[in-house]
């Protein structure tokens, strides 16, 4: 049986988003706090987004260059239960910042321009640094930071590593089936593309995109069955 496609819906700044995507079925719910971006939120505001969440649904906070006591601080308010590192941070920062709050992370690896990381390397290097890392997002490389809403080409995520990763960069409804058949990640990670404005969400499109995520595992099982047969 094929392993279910875990879904993080990230820039929430809504209670009825949040309940929507909830609603729908998502594993994950991100919430940034990189002041910079349009779906910034408050660590207060945050705080009560996310005790809306029933058991099982993770928070998850999304930091772009911040420190360990910026981190902290918004712990101190905010009960997430992963960060995700998504600025320049080096590898001895993100560890230190986790070994500080005591959170597991991802590591957000921008893909695109000149330059093509090994990422299987990437891998090895921080799961060799800390236990608490837990895996990488691969997202597309774009001016500033995140929810560029552009795609990256997904050839380039070893077929070795794409069952471990978190794939992020201009997903929507129109492309779900797609990235699930091709790259069969561990999880998706969509923001604009279930918007109906810069952190804004859309209910019906978080409802279509999760359904067309579950569409595609269905056929990659019917397929496996077929082969079979």
């Amino acid at each position: 049986m094929m392993p279910r496609t875990r879904i993080k819906i990230c820039g929430l700044t809504r209670p009825q988003d949040v309940d929507a995507a909830v609603a729908a079925g998502v594993d994950a719910l991100g919430f940034v706090f990189y002041p910079h971006s349009p779906r910034y939120v408050t660590p207060a505001v945050a705080a009560e987004l996310i005790a809306r969440l029933p058991p099982f649904v993770s928070a998850v906070g999304l930091f772009v260059n911040a420190d360990a006591e910026q981190v902290a601080a918004v712990l101190e308010e905010a009960p997430l239960a992963l960060l995700q590192f998504h600025g320049d941070e080096s590898l001895e920062q993100c560890v230190a910042i986790a070994e500080r709050v005591r959170r597991p992370f991802v590591r957000a690896v921008r893909i695109g321009g000149d330059a093509v990381p090994d990422l299987l390397e990437c891998e090895r290097s921080y799961r060799a640094a800390s236990p608490l890392f837990a895996g990488l997002l691969l997202d597309a490389h774009a001016e500033g930071y995140g929810g560029s809403g552009k795609v990256f080409d997904w050839s380039l995520i070893p077929e070795e590593l794409a069952p471990r990763v978190v794939l992020s960069g201009g997903l929507s409804v129109h492309n779900a089936i797609d990235a699930v058949s091709r790259v069969r990640p561990y999880a998706v990670d969509v923001s604009s593309g279930v918007e109906q404005a810069k952190g804004i969400k859309d209910a019906a499109k978080i409802r279509a995109f999760v359904e067309a995520i579950r569409q595609a595992e269905a056929g990659l099982v019917s397929h496996t069955e077929s082969s079979r047969n």
